[in-house]
């Protein structure tokens, strides 16, 4: 399977989830227009609390479609957006990716991964049970958090469900993704 954008998603209020849109435009250094989370600085509220002039590394939250599918196995209704990302993606392992992969949204944005998201509380507001679907061990026993990768936008441009994406991975030694 060629890898996609399934779907996009925003919101300008800080809201656990996203409301889809045919589009969104991706702005360097900042997120999507018009959504919440977009900025230099670190935009989730709790982080602001903490210190607001940290740099944002959560510009863009993008899942798999594929979690979406293991999680209606379970019995969860969760819809593209419902979980707070900006990009629904299919065919890219993206818990896989290295820190510093260069994500081609379409003809020109590119999103680079900073990191896993964090999956918090809020996920079992949304659905009960939701928060430890999203969390696994590993055979070492290290926590797998799969509720998706965020990055910054290093080029911009509009993103729409059934753009490709194309995978850059970094130079040199691969790190794997932490929490940011």
């Amino acid at each position: 399977m060629t890898p996609h954008v399934c779907a996009v998603s925003r919101d300008g209020a800080h809201r656990f989830s996203k409301t889809p849109v045919e589009v969104i435009e991706l702005l360097v250094g900042l997120g999507a227009a018009g959504d919440a989370h977009a900025g230099e600085t670190v935009q989730h509220l709790s982080r602001v609390r903490r210190d607001p002039s940290q740099p944002n590394l959560r510009q863009v939250h993008l899942i798999g479609a594929e979690l979406h599918d293991e999680l209606a196995a379970h019995g969860f209704a969760v819809a593209p957006g419902d979980m707070g990302e900006n990009v629904t993606t299919r065919g890219v392992d993206l818990l896989a990716l290295p820190t510093g992969t260069r994500l081609r949204l379409g003809a020109e944005a590119v999103v680079e991964v900073t990191g896993l998201r964090n999956p918090c509380v809020q996920l079992d507001r949304f659905a009960n049970g939701l928060m430890a679907a999203v969390l696994d061990r590993a055979a070492d026993g290290s926590v797998v958090r799969k509720a998706g990768v965020m990055g910054v936008v290093i080029a911009g441009g509009q993103v729409r469900a059934g753009d490709p994406i194309t995978i850059g991975l970094p130079d040199g030694s691969h790190r794997p993704l932490q929490p940011v």
